[in-house]
């Protein structure tokens, strides 16, 4: 319970520090509208089958980054869930969190991004949902899938370009090379 609470602790301290960070400008009209209904929808497997079929085989592949077999699962579940939900690959939204905190689900980036899928805070006025907590990975994966799906529809299907900017660096290849890297190399593997 001591690693929680410093690492909310830490948290606090950095999204303090990094309020300056975060975009001046409104965010799109769209994404908003979109996350909003994605923070409303609740959860549950469409095929529960087909679940603990996919469940199997990538606990397996994440075992060494989350040794706990019940937090993987946890993770798993919810990334099958609302990557489903929001019409991604499951593995896609598995490479993406990868690169982007590696499964660790109280990572805070420099620019006060939180959680497995590193979101930005300031989405839950955006939404009007201020009480959302990103560090909760069913949250922080529902606004995660959701933005990376308006992301790929606004690119029209191009990954890369999607990718940049999920990560706010569009026109750049080193991100989106990670992720799809991570993609073929770990989770789409035979």
């Amino acid at each position: 319970m001591l690693t929680l609470r410093n690492n909310l602790i830490v948290c606090a301290c950095l999204l303090l520090a990094s309020a300056s960070a975060w975009p001046q400008e409104s965010p799109d009209p769209e994404l908003r509208e979109a996350l909003r209904a994605a923070a409303n929808r609740a959860d549950s497997f469409d095929d529960r089958f087909d679940a603990a079929v996919w469940l199997t085989d990538m606990s397996r592949r994440l075992a060494n980054q989350v040794p706990d077999p019940d937090e993987r699962m946890r993770i798993l579940t919810h990334v099958h869930y609302e990557a489903s939900i929001a019409g991604l690959e499951p593995e896609l939204v598995l490479a993406v969190i990868e690169v982007e905190s590696n499964f660790d689900s109280y990572a805070v980036s420099v620019a006060g991004a939180l959680g497995l899928m590193q979101i930005m805070p300031f989405w839950k006025d955006e939404i009007g949902r201020p009480d959302d907590n990103l560090i909760r990975v069913e949250t922080n994966l529902r606004y995660g899938c959701t933005i990376l799906k308006y992301y790929l529809d606004k690119e029209d299907g191009d990954l890369r370009r999607a990718l940049g900017r999920y990560n706010g660096s569009l026109g750049k290849r080193k991100y989106p090379n990670k992720v799809i890297d991570k993609l073929s190399q770990k989770w789409f593997q035979g």
